[in-house]
């Protein structure tokens, strides 16, 4: 977009130095502060437990009863004797349970008497009963929280919690997906799941932090989010301040080109847009397939992939299939259990087949702009389809078609492009034959985007050609120990991390570069526009100082 010369520079030298904090849709920038649950104000049930079982529950075993949970043994049991009378064990029943819902009872005979067993809820009991949840809170039915991460994938994140809560991934919504080799923070809302359940993964994950606990009446939605503000280190940067100040200052004038970055297709030899091509197909068993394919990226997963690819057997695949894999256990399962292709693809998480499809939605979108500013140029043109502001933060926009009367009234940065689908309308010009003969390549119809499977029957979208970052700062630093950060993440500040002295004499130059991007705008993009060089991750590596 802009004439400036780029420089070489180390993008991600280290997952801390690309940090990112939501930016919800008030506006405001979503920040781990702290990690305890002392301000849901929950109203104390402690008093009230002698008052609920006193007339059925002598208090000598009340007293076993509080011994009994402040133990926490969840693998111990307690016997009460049972009276004879029926009804009065059925009071014993509902008065613990009532009082102590994290456990459970039954009536059991032991040495030809009658006893009523006290036990810890086992983990899938807890799943699935989430009984738990405060008398004072029935009127809300989510938890929204803070979910900070490092160097995990949003998807997998939520993957170890469920794993460890026993509970299903689909019981987690977000507005967004966050960087994998990053620190991130970001908004996540869960179903019914007591927050001191959430609280406690703090003490059990690691590189992973929880907070900001609230009671809301709403789930989040993909795209519930204004964009998301990045905390950037450059490191080892090979050029002289002049040089930089010119880059950046390009950027925050001009903007960039606002393509998909790579992370949205994966890093992998199977891209997520081939996935969501089969889906939109109705291919279902060539999605598993690609879904369970090996990917040469990662060791243990490999393992199972190729057990899979040579077997077909879900269950040989799943007895090697590691615990953290939980979206490929999830569709194994369903396969063990003889569903169709189609129903076992269910069982991924709505979230994440969404994904699969819009990979393919924005490779079809990098493939138009690139074309279209190639072919065109970098100014609008008559047929063009053109939005004042931001469509991602518009429920419902309907573009204005340029024409020769109203060309004068946009620039470049209001032109769109859609996302294919069936609720967009394309530009009045060349470029709408592009999109027909791209989908046809992959045989699809551009006049048949609707599928009989709701969430596979694409509406489509507009997105703008280019866009321009906002609150864009940056400084200069000097370093000797690329281990040192020279940025803060919300989790450092929260443990009182201090960074390093800054001084003028460091052996290698950085650029810590902070800037706001709207939502689905990708920050790997926007420094390609200021470096001009290969932001790959293959490319990165290989500048690496050691």
């Amino acid at each position: 977009m802009g004439s400036h010369k780029g420089f070489s520079a180390i993008i991600k030298q280290r997952y801390s130095d690309f940090i990112v904090n939501e930016i919800d849709r008030q506006g405001n920038v979503v920040h781990l502060t702290q990690m305890d649950i002392d301000n849901l104000d929950e109203e104390p049930v402690a008093e009230s437990k002698q008052k609920i079982t006193t007339d059925v529950i002598s208090d000598e075993d009340i007293a076993k009863l509080e011994d009994f949970v402040k133990n926490e043994d969840k693998k111990a049991s307690l016997n009460i004797i049972a009276p004879s009378d029926k009804e009065a064990r059925t009071k014993i029943h509902l008065a613990v349970k009532t009082t102590y819902t994290q456990l459970e009872t039954k009536t059991a005979d032991i040495d030809g008497h009658k006893v009523i067993q006290v036990v810890w809820k086992t983990g899938k009991s807890r799943g699935n009963n989430r009984d738990d949840w405060p008398e004072t809170k029935k009127d809300f039915k989510y938890v929204k929280f803070v979910l900070y991460k490092e160097n995990k994938d949003t998807m997998d994140a939520i993957g170890l919690i469920a794993n460890n809560l026993k509970l299903k991934e689909n019981l987690f919504q977000y507005a967004g997906t966050k960087d994998k080799r990053a620190k991130t923070s970001q908004e996540i809302t869960a179903h019914r799941i007591h927050p001191k359940k959430l609280s406690f993964m703090n003490k059990i994950l690691r590189n992973i932090g929880l907070g900001n606990f609230q009671y809301v009446k709403e789930p989040l939605k993909l795209g519930q989010l204004m964009g998301n503000q990045f905390t950037i280190v450059l490191r080892n940067v090979m050029a002289s301040s002049e040089t930089v100040d010119a880059a950046i200052t390009s950027l925050k004038t001009f903007g960039l080109v606002n393509y998909f970055g790579m992370q949205r297709f994966g890093t992998t030899s199977v891209p997520t847009h081939k996935v969501g091509c089969a889906l939109l197909h109705g291919d279902w068993e060539k999605a598993v397939d690609l879904i369970l394919k090996p990917r040469d990226d990662h060791t243990a997963k490999d393992a199972f992939q190729k057990v899979w690819m040579e077997t077909r057997d879900p269950v040989a695949t799943l007895k090697v299939t590691p615990p953290y894999c939980g979206l490929e256990r999830n569709l194994l399962e369903a396969l063990k259990r003889k569903m169709k292709p189609l129903n076992a693809l269910e069982r991924i998480s709505r979230n994440t087949r969404l994904l699969y499809i819009h990979s393919y939605q924005a490779l079809v979108w990098n493939k138009m702009v690139s074309r279209r500013l190639k072919v065109f140029g970098m100014k609008p043109i008559i047929g063009d389809l053109a939005i004042k502001g931001n469509p991602e933060n518009t429920e419902k926009v309907s573009p204005v078609v340029i024409t020769q009367d109203n060309l004068d009234q946009f620039s470049l940065h209001d032109v769109v492009l859609p996302l294919p689908g069936y609720d967009v309308i394309y530009p009045k010009n060349e470029v709408h034959s592009w999109y027909r003969e791209t989908l046809a390549e992959d045989g699809l119809d551009i006049d048949n985007m609707r599928r009989p499977q709701k969430d596979y029957s694409l509406p489509g979208a507009y997105r703008q050609m280019t866009v321009c970052p906002t609150n864009v700062s940056w400084s200069h630093h000097r370093y000797d120990d690329c281990s040192l950060p020279l940025t803060l993440s919300d989790m450092d500040v929260i443990k009182e991390v201090t960074l390093p002295a800054s001084h003028n004499k460091g052996k290698f130059k950085a650029v810590v570069l902070k800037m706001n991007l709207p939502s689905s705008c990708y920050a790997t993009m926007a420094l390609r526009e200021v470096l001009r060089v290969d932001t790959s991750a293959a490319h990165q590596t290989s500048l690496n100082v050691i």
